[in-house]
């Protein structure tokens, strides 16, 4: 049986230039949304041109970047769940610890319909998730790795870049974290699998052991 084709749509926020990912299987209209960002609107915009319909709102990690579309796409899809790693849920409902205080913008999202830790399972719109830990960047951030396509897809919001990673500034980040979750749980998936990040373009896990200055073999 031949491997269904994945097709995702990135959605650019301005300010951060983050990405949100509407990411679907050929041929159905379910989608998950990962990381809707500062421009909700263009989200929903865009859901509405391809005629989609959510079947989750999945958040990497809780800052502000990257939560601020959920209030808007929660009211217009109240059905639709939202999940999180369980240890950034408190992000969602907290100013200051999604940093969005920081910047004179008071920003929450909808609490969390669910929250998941390391090893578990979604099964939704057609995909099979796993959940990995990935802290570093946040406390309770979390990857969602495709199970049973080729190429395998990483969405790995603020963890690992093309030719770069994440910041490990904030109150809850830590380097020694950051580079144990990329070395440890990331680069051991397949060199052929595609990350998409919260940030820039796509990578690969192969390119980033081999020339990542900052977490690959030669670093």
């Amino acid at each position: 049986m031949p491997t269904p084709k994945v097709i995702i749509h990135p959605v650019v926020s301005a300010a951060f230039e983050e990405n949100c990912f509407l990411v679907h299987l050929e041929g159905r209209q379910d989608c998950l949304v990962i990381d809707p960002g500062l421009e909700p609107e263009k989200i929903l915009l865009q859901l509405k041109h391809l005629q989609l319909m959510p079947a989750a709102l999945l958040n990497t990690h809780g800052h502000a970047d990257h939560i601020a579309g959920n209030a808007a796409l929660k009211e217009a899809y109240p059905t639709c769940p939202l999940i999180i790693g369980q240890g950034d849920e408190e992000k969602l409902t907290d100013s200051a610890k999604n940093l969005s205080a920081n910047f004179g913008v008071g920003l929450t999202s909808p609490p969390a319909d669910r929250t998941v830790r390391e090893g578990d399972g979604l099964e939704i719109a057609g995909f099979s998730l796993t959940v990995l830990e990935t802290p570093g960047h946040s406390a309770g951030h979390v990857v969602f790795v495709t199970q049973g396509l080729q190429p395998v897809c990483i969405f790995g919001g603020d963890v690992l870049f093309a030719g770069s990673v994440g910041r490990t500034d904030f109150p809850d980040g830590s380097w020694e974290q950051l580079r144990t979750s990329i070395q440890k749980k990331l680069f051991r998936l397949p060199d052929d699998a595609i990350v998409y990040s919260g940030h820039g373009p796509p990578t690969t896990i192969g390119q980033e052991k081999r020339s990542n200055p900052f977490v690959g073999l030669n670093a």
